[in-house]
């Protein structure tokens, strides 16, 4: 063969091809884009652009179905126990929703939860919101803070700590006697409590979201001395606050799938307020046993998780 043509052979076997491929285009899955996310934060340190999971957006109705029944569920318990995001957050992740556009979308949807569990309990009069409106306004700073934080730090802090918070809480609520709707002498005063744990377990739910009720409903039955439905009733107003908090922040940051938060905020509507009648007709009967429910059932969860941390550290 002539050099020339040799050349050519060669010329066109190296040259990229602009021809489109005959093989069908495959899209990339989940793993793969939250591969691409995370090598473009180690070289940019920024987000990435909403259109590079614009695709997680076309979700089939089965599945937007699926995830308005997990947060009905997750309304009906949250505006009970606390504790909702420990259904919703899996639920989005299961159907292949990415880490942080998981916690975005969580926020719009269980903003939905914690608006209509206030005004039912404030029709009521079991929550003041006048005059807690200071105390809401910091949880909204905290949860600004929170998910400011959420969008730079790694996961995998959650899913080792969390379990076992849960399972403190659990065993609280479960061996502490006389716990029950009557207030009781607090050991800070709601003004202090306002100005320090507030914000606090609002920066929690901003920057991790799950399990927030129930750490504050803790914090106003011990420290505060509310009773069980008192600390209920306020729980899901700083709620909402620290939600407003850290959506305000992950709307900035492009990160929120509106279709299926949206869906998911009727189911949180829906379920709230079925759950907050519920809990005003029985009061402590109810809330407390759910809630220690609730944080066993989801630190068994967290810990059943492949991926967790803490079950290579044990051996498992």
């Amino acid at each position: 063969m002539p050099r020339t043509m040799l050349g050519r052979v060669k010329s066109t076997l190296t040259r990229p091809s602009t021809e489109p491929s005959s093989c069908p285009s495959i899209s990339p899955t989940v793993s793969q884009l939250q591969l691409r996310l995370r090598r473009s934060n180690a070289r940019r340190r920024t987000k990435p652009h909403a259109s590079e999971f614009l695709a997680l957006q076309d979700i089939t109705l089965h599945l937007l179905l699926l995830l308005f029944a997990a947060a009905f569920f997750a309304g009906f318990v949250d505006s009970i126990a606390g504790g909702g995001g420990l259904i919703t957050v899996p639920a989005m992740l299961l159907v292949g929703i990415p880490p942080l556009q998981t916690l975005g979308t969580n926020k719009l949807q269980s903003i939905c939860g914690a608006a209509s569990a206030t005004i039912a309990y404030a029709r009521q009069g079991h929550v003041q919101l006048r005059t807690q409106l200071p105390m809401a306004l910091m949880a909204v700073g905290g949860g600004m803070l929170g998910a400011t934080l959420a969008t730079i730090m790694p996961g995998d802090v959650l899913r080792i700590v969390l379990p076992f918070l849960l399972i403190a809480i659990a065993l609280y609520f479960a061996f502490k006697p006389n716990l029950n709707d009557i207030e009781k002498h607090g050991r800070m005063s709601a003004t202090l409590f306002g100005f320090t744990f507030v914000p606090l377990i609002g920066f929690y739910d901003g920057a991790f979201g799950p399990g927030t009720g129930s750490f504050f409903m803790l914090a106003f039955v011990t420290l505060v001395g509310f009773g069980m439905l008192k600390a209920t009733a306020h729980t899901k107003l700083l709620n909402f606050g620290s939600n407003l908090g850290g959506l305000i922040v992950f709307i900035f940051s492009g990160v929120i799938l509106w279709k299926v938060g949206l869906t998911m905020g009727l189911g949180q509507f829906l379920g709230a307020q079925a759950g907050s009648r519920l809990a005003m007709r029985i009061g402590a009967r109810l809330i407390k046993p759910l809630l220690v429910i609730v944080c066993i059932a989801f630190a068994i969860k967290l810990l059943a998780d492949p991926t967790n941390p803490v079950r290579s550290w044990l051996g498992f």
